[in-house]
């Protein structure tokens, strides 16, 4: 650690001065809040609050929000205050450790503020031994016989293991008699008695310090270097099922995230998975650069309800950290199939990872995967088609088999290696059987299936169903496809859908397809009868959809259950017919 960095984790250190004055210490512990005992803050006249090893930063106006009930003596327990802090600081907040800590002949060191040291100075000590003096105190003695004593203005003070840098303790009283080399601190045990709000931040004795150094470290980091990251997103992101919501009003900066993580939560894996979440944003910018995408999808499971034609089920889940957010579950009729759709998309966002990149992927049953669900409006008050707003794919609710989502995941591993995107093509005059199709898939590897034709012509409905079997980690075809029966000549608009599809994804890495769909679809709308415009794409990243904490997912939930039924015709859906597009 550079002595930049070891001056930095010492800001904390407070002044508190009252009507202009030094009365004693303090040290912060949230971005808002300071510590101190009641002596030095009750009754004094108005507080300000300074931070001497940030030179030059300006005194913060100050009140008491609460204290431990000291009654005014000496020997009166509870001289304890909490201050207020006019306005956060962008310091990083202290680190406090178990009192049980600071024994065994530990080197301690507290900051205070004595007469003539208005800028501060430091006094050496150690524990005389683990007994608490009338409940309340731990006895301090000097480490050494010269040097610094504690004395009157380091009452507030820290107690701050020396090799470690976490506090304690407070520093309450000193001896005052001369020759006397001993005073007592109120341990952090102790002032978590007097102020409850402190629960959590202080650890218990066992617990892994080097967890709570870790995500300190990395909060300082993102601080230092200004990381623009919303901390109610990266606490929803890492909360586990149990944990409870953010809190009403957020959290006032990523500090104060950290402490709730750290200090309300019971389960110590929301703070691990809130750390990595934060050091995956500190990656480099050309690490992260060079990487393949790190999607965030959005997963979009309908199917048919079972309870009548009129009826979808619709289940929404947000997929982050390697984990199933499911934020909306409900069986609606078409009518009202966009606007579920829409609502559980924007809850979703809550979920996302920030910095990643959001991916809607629509698993549908399979007579409705050329369904246009790119074209459906993104929003309630903004009529922009989904698929130009967000990278859009579908994909089939068979292909989430536990067997086909082996097989695929198998195939992503090899493809991660791949610089472009081979396309198998699927002609749409002369397919070829469909057993010549399922080895090509099998021994050739190509990355994906392209069909000149949709997929509901009869010609080529068994060749798409081998694609989807067999399985082909991506499937690209145009909804217009080619609509003619017998075989096409020049100009055909299947083979050139083709053509321009191999130009454009023959450069393109396997895991950037669906942004390079994105962009494709973003220029067809520009341009009248681009070979783009009704463009779909299945695509499916098993690994972009796992969650250790509920295997097999999919096989529990009611959509994944469900088995494709026989086509609706067109003539018995109702006139919001969800596969319509948009004006």
């Amino acid at each position: 650690m550079s002595g930049a960095e070891r001056h930095m984790r010492t800001e904390w250190h407070a002044r508190v001065e009252c009507a202009g004055k030094v009365a004693g210490a303090g040290f912060l512990v949230a971005p808002g809040t300071v510590l101190t005992c009641a002596h030095v803050a009750l009754d004094r006249g108005p507080l300000t609050v300074s931070f001497p090893q940030r030179p030059g930063s300006p005194a913060v106006p100050a009140r008491v929000v609460a204290h431990g009930d000291w009654k005014g003596g000496p020997t009166d327990p509870g001289d304890l205050a909490v201050l207020e802090l006019a306005e956060e600081v962008t310091i990083a907040p202290a680190a406090l450790a178990p009192a049980a800590t600071a024994h065994g002949d530990r080197k301690l060191v507290a900051y205070g503020f004595p007469a003539h040291w208005d800028e501060g100075t430091f006094a050496e000590c150690r524990t005389t031994g683990p007994d608490l003096v009338a409940g309340e105190w731990i006895q301090l003695e000097a480490w050494s016989g010269y040097g610094q004593p504690l004395a009157a203005g380091f009452s507030g003070a820290a107690v701050v293991l020396a090799e470690t840098g976490e506090v304690v303790g407070m520093v309450t009283a000193a001896a005052g008699a001369k020759g006397v080399l001993s005073g007592r601190m109120m341990p952090t045990d102790v002032i978590e008695r007097h102020w409850p709000a402190l629960a959590g931040l202080v650890p218990a004795p066992g617990s892994a310090p080097g967890a709570r150094r870790r995500l300190r470290g990395l909060v300082e980091r993102a601080v230092r270097t200004g990381l623009d990251c919303d901390p109610v997103r990266l606490y929803t992101d890492a909360a586990g099922d149990l944990d409870p919501p953010p809190p009403p009003t957020g959290f006032d900066s990523l500090w104060s995230a950290a402490w709730f993580v750290q200090g309300e939560l019971d389960d110590p894996d929301t703070a691990a998975r809130f750390a990595d979440r934060l050091e995956s944003l500190l990656a480099p910018p050309a690490v992260r650069r060079n990487r393949a995408p790190d999607w965030a999808p959005i997963l979009i499971e309908l199917s048919h309800s079972g309870a009548g034609e009129d009826l979808v089920r619709v289940e929404v889940s947000a997929y982050s950290g390697g984990r199933r957010h499911p934020v909306a579950s409900d069986t609606v009729p078409y009518a009202r199939l966009r606007v579920c759709v829409q609502e559980g998309i924007e809850a979703a966002f809550l979920r996302l990872t920030p910095g990643a990149d959001e991916l809607v992927a629509f698993a549908l049953p399979r007579d409705w995967l050329d369904w246009p669900v790119d074209r459906w409006e993104s929003d309630a008050e903004d009529d922009t088609p989904l698929g130009l707003a967000l990278p859009v794919v579908v994909t089939d609710h068979v292909r989430r088999r536990a067997r086909t989502r082996h097989a695929l995941t198998r195939a992503w591993n090899r493809l991660d290696s791949r610089t472009g995107a081979r396309v198998h093509r699927v002609a749409c005059g002369c397919p070829g059987k469909p057993s010549e199709l399922r080895l090509a898939l099998l021994e050739s590897d190509p990355c994906l299936a392209g069909f000149a034709a949709a997929p509901d012509p009869a010609r080529t409905s068994e060749h798409f169903k081998t694609s989807l079997t067999a399985p082909a980690p991506a499937i690209v075809w145009s909804r217009r496809g080619c609509g003619e029966s017998d075989g096409c000549g020049d100009g055909c608009p299947g083979s050139v859908f083709l053509d321009e599809l191999d130009a454009h994804v023959s450069r393109v890495t396997p895991a950037e397809l669906p942004r390079t769909v994105l962009s494709l679809r973003r220029t067809a709308e520009t341009e009248d009868e681009h070979w783009a415009r009704d463009i779909q794409l299945l695509w499916d990243d098993p690994r972009c959809f796992e969650d250790p904490h509920e295997e097999a997912a999919h096989l529990r939930s009611p959509v994944a259950r469900t088995l494709p039924r026989p086509a609706v015709h067109h003539d018995r859906l109702p006139a919001a017919d969800p596969r319509s597009t948009v004006a």
